[in-house]
């Protein structure tokens, strides 16, 4: 029974899949379309961070996050010396997350 899934995967998955005795069908990506997937995979990984029920998890989680943040930086055309100095600069325009504020309303 073919369960159907169209999105982005690791480059390595097909591979696995058969190498478990299993089959699959993959397409490559235009350009286009891997940005939106990307942009989506971003969103998958971190609901995946959100639902991470123990430390390892959490660990797994938030690295699968980050490959698709550098992905997104790579394919951007971004150097990641750019986006940690844009980080650096709105951390000390807006601070950082240490306080754990949350805004409930404003007037």
């Amino acid at each position: 029974m073919k369960k159907e899934y169209k999105k982005l995967v690791r480059d390595r998955i097909p591979e696995i899949i058969r190498e478990a005795g299993r089959d699959c069908e993959i397409e490559t990506l235009s350009e286009t379309q891997y940005r939106l997937a990307l942009r989506d995979k971003l969103i998958e990984e971190a609901q995946e961070v959100r639902g991470a029920l123990n430390q390892e998890d959490l660990i797994k989680e938030l690295a699968d996050l980050s490959e698709v943040i550098e992905a997104i930086i790579q394919e951007s055309g971004i150097s990641k010396e750019v986006v940690l100095a844009e980080q650096k600069k709105r951390r000390t325009e807006r601070g950082g997350f240490e306080n754990r504020t949350q805004l409930i309303w404003v007037d």
